[in-house]
């Protein structure tokens, strides 16, 4: 019997995925539940396994790719004698080969060492790691990994090789030519994901409403703190997440049966890509963790996203957005809502002011501009101007309270 693989949905967005990797080649065993390729998703590179236990007869799309959510991608063939079965009745449907230049057959074929199985066959490395084995001749069965469930990751074969580094000659990555006026480069697919999302998002009427907040309290709480590993994006996910209990239609959402409340606080921070595209990693129940272990938490998302090793629930659980581009030194900007949900919070720079304090007098202080977004179908005005004037209280009289 000759049974398909199908390119899987990996998120509740995914249209289509491109083919990273093979894990196995034809002809190879395969059993169910092992690894047999890499797809990159909207977001990320996820491990595909095998429904059945039997032999990579064909590969119908070869790495470099793309295929549409349900298309096969390859042919597994029961037994042996299945497989030049399989490979005559699927010429037709053979997709051609990738634009990227084929790799020298010394490449092709030798083999790839791996890392001791899990035991449902699973490989525990990742794919950049699998590649990098590759490139540097490393056997992953010699090391140790650092990942999550000791999973072995491109750092773990970076330290264990730092003096050695891949040829032109072996490696297949990847010659980015200049780029001239005129040119086009296509799009990635978390790009293409990202245009979906904010065409969905000009849908739904939005409103938008602005407040200063003074930060010299929040700045002082922060130089305290950064050498203990906290960030100011963590604090400021902190601040909004014990401000939002008080206002629930603020992580709320519109469905046609009406306005669905959430039970978790889990705050999606905006993280551009290194390749282009935007991701938003998600602090689970940010308000009940406290500011250490969320920093912690933050920077292992923010590598795993840009090493795209998210899983689907820490990128698409959130359920109240931030935007920060104060790092940049923006003065003010306007975030575009993320579909699902009903609010985002677009986070300026603090710089210092001058202002008029009640005493009457003129003194200096250090202020930033947030913009909050808002589905019009759920939050009304007042909604979003009573959650700013709250997260402002919290930040310029209660900063403590970021630190139980």
């Amino acid at each position: 019997m000759i049974h398909d693989i199908f390119m899987p949905a990996l998120s509740s967005t995914m249209t289509e995925g491109k083919i990273v990797s093979w894990v196995k080649s034809p002809g190879e065993k395969v059993s169910k539940g092992e690894t047999v390729v890499v797809v990159e998703s909207d977001k990320a590179d996820m491990d595909v396994e095998s429904f059945h236990d039997g032999y990579l007869a064909v590969i119908l799309v070869d790495a470099g790719g793309t295929a549409t959510v349900g298309s096969p991608i390859a042919l597994v063939a029961q037994t042996e004698a299945e497989i030049s079965q399989a490979q005559s009745s699927s010429v037709a449907a053979v997709t051609p080969a990738p634009v990227a230049p084929t790799p020298p057959p010394a490449t092709v074929t030798t083999p790839v060492p791996v890392a001791p199985p899990r035991p449902n066959g699973r490989l525990i490395a990742s794919p950049r790691a699998k590649k990098l084995a590759k490139d540097l001749g490393v056997d992953l069965a010699t090391l140790q990994g650092t990942g999550p469930h000791g999973r072995i990751v491109a750092a773990d074969l970076e330290k264990s090789s730092p003096k050695v580094v891949p040829t032109p000659v072996t490696t297949t990555a990847k010659v980015v030519a200049p780029l001239n006026p005129g040119d086009v480069t296509p799009l990635t697919t978390l790009q293409k994901a990202v245009v979906q999302n904010m065409m969905v998002s000009l849908q739904v009427p939005t409103f938008h409403v602005s407040y200063t907040i003074t930060t010299d309290a929040l700045d002082s709480l922060y130089q305290k703190l950064k050498s203990k590993g906290v960030t100011m994006t963590a604090l400021l996910a902190k601040a909004v997440a014990l401000t939002l209990p008080k206002h629930p239609l603020l992580y709320a959402t519109y469905t046609e049966q009406g306005i669905q409340y959430r039970t978790g606080i889990n705050v999606a921070i905006a993280v551009a890509m290194p390749d282009g595209g935007l991701i938003t990693p998600v602090l689970q129940n940010a308000d009940q963790v406290d500011i250490y272990s969320l920093s912690r938490n933050w920077k292992g998302l923010v590598e795993r996203a840009r090493a795209k090793q998210l899983q689907p629930e820490e990128y698409n659980s959130g359920t109240f957005t931030l935007s920060n581009l104060g790092m940049f030194g923006v003065s003010s900007f306007d975030a575009i809502l993320p579909p699902g949900q009903g609010a985002i919070l677009a986070i300026a720079a603090a710089s210092p002011q001058v202002v008029a304090t009640e005493e009457g007098t003129i003194a200096l202080r250090r202020q930033m501009t947030v913009n909050i977004t808002c589905d019009h179908r759920v939050i009304y005005g007042a909604h979003a101007a009573a959650f700013l004037q709250d997260l402002a209280t919290l930040i310029e009289t209660d900063t403590q309270s970021l630190t139980l």
